[in-house]
């Protein structure tokens, strides 16, 4: 039997950490409102669900294993964040000036998914952690299909819980010179867990 009573607290925790996808859902909430920012949010799902299914088949731990394909997925990952953060960066203003009706649902959806999907950490934290709650008596692959299925669930929530977040704060960010350095903050956030996951051994 899955351990549902530790996975569950622990995985939540996973899924609430501060990382580049929930900071970019809480900024795109602050920006163009919940609605997008939800649906945008949710273009990590393909991404995660397709990793899952790597970890399913077995391929996970081939990845974690091998150096040089880890090394080659995370500097891309972190080449791809760094890109993205230094974009927000240079037009920060520009960025504070757009109308919310011309943002692009496609475009917010499409970057929410890079993001994850160019991220190896997601791969080393379904290969590490997942194994940690199953029990070697039944089936691992059954187990690690439904771990992976909570995990999507419950990522959805916290993506609702920093659109929420970021939707609150809306309204005390009405001024262009904040949300000028709300760009800021969020690009320097990016790029920081692009140059923190460069130089990461694993």
């Amino acid at each position: 039997m899955i351990a549902w009573s530790l996975f569950i607290p622990a995985c939540f925790a996973v899924n609430c950490a501060p990382g580049p996808n929930n900071m970019l859902a809480f900024a795109n909430a602050a920006k163009v409102g919940p609605l997008y920012a939800l649906l945008g949010g949710l273009g990590r799902m393909p991404a995660f669900a397709i990793l899952i299914g790597v970890t399913v088949a077995g391929l996970g731990a081939i990845l974690s294993a091998a150096a040089e394909a880890f090394v080659v997925i995370k500097l891309l990952g972190a080449a791809y964040l760094i890109y993205v953060g230094v974009r927000i960066l240079r037009h920060a203003r520009h960025l504070a000036r757009v109308d919310p009706s011309a943002v692009s649902l496609k475009t917010l959806m499409r970057r929410d998914f890079t993001i994850a999907i160019t991220n190896p950490k997601a791969i080393a934290v379904f290969t590490a952690f997942f194994p940690q709650f199953i029990d070697p008596a039944f089936p691992a692959w059954s187990q690690l299909a439904r771990l992976g299925g909570a995990f999507l669930v419950m990522e959805i929530v916290a993506v609702a819980l920093y659109v929420a977040a970021g939707a609150l704060l809306k309204g005390l960010l009405r001024s262009e010179r904040i949300f000028v350095w709300l760009n800021r903050f969020v690009g320097s956030a990016l790029i920081v867990s692009g140059g923190s996951m460069a130089v990461s051994s694993r």
